[in-house]
């Protein structure tokens, strides 16, 4: 009986609780301040990987983006995505699978963008290939990411906080070196911005940057 309810307190917290947490914790004015620096760059044909529940649309200049997709598992941040899209009057194709299975052609897309989404996704170096696939020649990624910083102290408490953390923040890894994953995937880096945000000095080592097939 203790583990049925434990089951459901679980299913219940990802359903209900954690998509709030999320959207509260991604929503702060020190982070709207990234998507400000990262989103705008997105042009023509832009699928966004972990589009949640929409906290990067009020960012994008629309009158460089033709068509947009939003990928995103869960179905409650999409429902909370698809209700911010209708107040914003934009529209967006929604794609419900996971990051690994993007189910778009190849050399589809002119730019992939990914925001605070590479730290959850359990094979990210397949994600990151797949992205690299669907680009068309002359594509872009444009990532903003929390993950692994310098500072050996730093680093010491992100890994000892990494599981626990995990647990109660949907997958969420502290200690990801981002830069290094994002060459491991597939792409060349052309332009990186690294450093701390206010905030939690484990949460808040950021790599913003842009990077191309290669």
């Amino acid at each position: 009986m203790k583990n049925n309810e434990s089951g459901i307190f679980g299913r219940a917290y990802e359903r209900h609780v954690l998509p709030r947490l999320i959207n509260l914790a991604c929503g702060t004015e020190d982070i709207a301040a990234q998507r400000r620096k990262i989103v705008p760059a997105a042009a023509g044909r832009v699928l966004e990987i972990g589009i949640g529940s929409g906290l990067n649309l009020p960012f994008y200049d629309r009158a460089r983006v033709d068509r947009l997709w939003g990928l995103e598992p869960a179905e409650s941040m999409r429902r909370q995505a698809e209700r911010r899209a209708a107040v914003l009057g934009m529209e967006v194709s929604f794609l419900s699978l996971e990051a690994e299975e993007i189910p778009l052609e190849d050399g589809s897309v002119d730019t992939v963008l990914v925001t605070y989404t590479l730290c959850t996704i359990p094979d990210v170096e397949r994600a990151l290939r797949g992205m690299a696939r669907v680009l068309a020649p002359g594509g872009q990624l444009l990532f903003c990411e929390h993950g692994r910083a310098p500072d050996p102290a730093v680093r010491r408490w992100q890994d000892r906080l990494n599981r626990p953390w995990g647990k109660i923040a949907g997958g969420c890894n502290l200690n990801r070196p981002i830069a290094e994953l994002v060459r491991a995937g597939g792409f060349r880096i052309e332009s990186l911005e690294e450093g701390y945000i206010p905030g939690p000095r484990f949460l808040s080592y950021e790599s913003l940057g842009r990077g191309v097939p290669g």
